[in-house]
């Protein structure tokens, strides 16, 4: 579209370095109750595991109202630092953390994030329920036999619970419940104490979560229940260790193991071989939970599988890096539902890319941020359909509260940040705040976007030059540009103040 000077970036946001087979690949899933690492190779479209690690560091435990604890805070550091040992084998490219309930939930969570991202040396996508929900069917479908069955597939996690609907590969329903093994020990079975009481009111209010979503749920929308998470498969185990079932979980064997469960008035006491400390501690709750979720959904058997959260990321990682990502599926259809202008959307995008190439280098722009950057651009106008005025609000407000799979809570936040500030005035409370949330980088992202709308109507940028310093921007336009372009130069001399405010110059020639 226009030149760039020959100091300037030729990063790509297309330019994705290909994925042969034999390439490893890490996901990292920062759970509630425990952190699981999962390290493979690819070998004909399959992964194939290298190294797996599990820690109960129990961070959803740490977890008091919305604030993570410092002891929390630290259990978790020092699990990643042991982890960071094997991450060193693996490209930072090839490498995804995620983190689910706890860190959703966390006021503070930076206080963890940032430590932790400076010890992997990758960033931390906190996700959404449903984005949760989407990984984890991935994982599991991908650990079961391709077929046409529908299936429910559900995932006991420490602070929630993933409910999905889906045939082979594609999930057609998803929901996240806040059920999760370590909150529910921490409220129904403080300290371990175990009582027919604590696990009725556990049971109870696992029933009404429940019973939230029975209607698109129940036994008649899936051929086939498959169980997700440490919890489900530590209740097979005991199931079949006491030989009440061979394989799977049914809904006798889960009533014979409450019983046996009841008879123990403390975690510590319970006896049974293979269930180690940590896992015992959260045990009744578990059990409370499976069973509410058995009964209310009318479940009567189900098997367990490996795959889980982690194998999803891992799998969206390898479509993410061969041009598959799940992402651009999302922005076509938000753009789709909301009747965007294709030409006006595909103009800023466009332009976004290019000034983003320009710049990249110097200010420091990956491909991550390269490609929130056009993904904004084209949807910095979806709010138009619900009224031209304050456009930019309505555009950031759909993007943030809309369903966007394969995105994080973090980048539909930034998406919505950098849609929602392309115009109008930019107050220093709200640009500090932004900064705080996002990082320094967020207010050169704002620069990129604001000029590519203002430059939304001017058809003619061939022969544009662009360089960048730290500190400023630099325009040079082909001989009798603004004479041609009247509007978009006041709206660039506009800009410029705009633009200082977010401490940077732009300079027009």
């Amino acid at each position: 579209m226009f030149s760039n000077t020959p100091d300037s970036s030729s990063i790509n946001a297309n330019d994705v370095a290909p994925l042969p087979d034999g390439s490893l690949l890490a996901a990292l899933d920062l759970g509630s109750n425990s952190f699981h690492l999962l390290i493979g190779r690819l070998e004909h479209g399959e992964i194939k595991p290298v190294h797996t690690l599990a820690e109960k560091v129990q961070l959803g435990a740490g977890l008091n109202g919305r604030t993570l604890s410092q002891g929390a805070i630290e259990r978790g550091l020092a699990c990643l630092k042991q982890f960071a040992q094997l991450l060193q084998s693996v490209e930072p490219s090839r490498i995804r953390v995620v983190g689910t309930h706890a860190l959703r939930r966390a006021n503070n969570r930076q206080e963890f994030t940032r430590p932790a991202e400076q010890i992997l040396g990758v960033p931390i996508d906190v996700v959404y329920g449903r984005e949760e929900a989407r990984l984890v069917y991935l994982g599991v479908a991908h650990a079961l036999a391709d077929d046409e069955r529908s299936r429910l597939v559900v995932d006991i996690g420490g602070g929630s619970t993933e409910f999905i609907v889906g045939r082979r590969f594609e999930p057609t329903r998803l929901e996240s419940l806040q059920l999760g093994c370590v909150s529910y020990a921490n409220t129904y079975f403080p300290n371990g104490k175990i009582s027919k009481r604590r696990f009725c009111n556990a049971y109870e209010q696992a029933m009404i979560e429940v019973s939230h979503i029975r209607k698109h749920y129940s036994a008649k929308h899936w051929s086939e229940a498959v169980g997700s998470s440490g919890t489900l498969q530590a209740i097979e185990a005991l199931i079949r260790i006491n030989g009440w079932s061979h394989n799977g979980i049914d809904r006798t064997s889960l009533e014979r193991l409450r019983k046996s469960l009841l008879k123990y008035k403390h975690a510590d006491e319970i006896p049974w071989e293979g269930l180690n400390d940590k896992r015992r501690q959260v045990l009744a709750a578990g059990v409370a939970i499976a069973l509410a979720i058995f009964r209310g959904l009318d479940i009567e058997k189900m098997r367990t599988s490996k795959g889980a959260l982690r194998e999803g990321v891992v799998y969206d990682l390898v479509g993410r890096l061969r041009h598959e990502d799940v992402r651009e599926r999302s922005i076509g259809a938000i753009l789709a539902r909301y009747n965007a202008d294709p030409v006006a959307s595909a103009g800023v995008a466009t332009t976004v890319r290019d000034l983003s190439t320009a710049v990249g280098k110097v200010w420091g722009l990956g491909r991550r941020d390269i490609e929130l950057l056009v993904w904004a651009g084209r949807c910095h106008a979806i709010g138009v359909g619900i009224s031209q005025k304050h456009y930019n609000r309505h555009s950031a407000y759909l993007l943030e509260n809309s369903d966007l799979p394969g995105f994080s809570q973090g980048e539909q936040e930034l998406l919505a940040t950098l849609v929602n500030y392309q115009r109008g005035k930019l107050r220093q409370n709200e640009l500090n705040a932004i900064r705080i949330k996002h990082g320094e980088k967020v207010v050169k992202m704002l620069a990129i976007v604001r000029l590519a709308v203002v430059l939304k109507w001017a058809e003619d940028l061939e022969g544009l030059q662009v360089k960048a310093s730290s500190i400023s921007l630099h325009l040079c336009f082909s001989a009798g540009w603004y004479k041609n372009h009247p509007l978009t130069t006041k709206e660039l001399s506009a800009a410029s103040t705009a633009i200082k405010k977010l401490g940077l110059q732009l300079q027009l020639d």
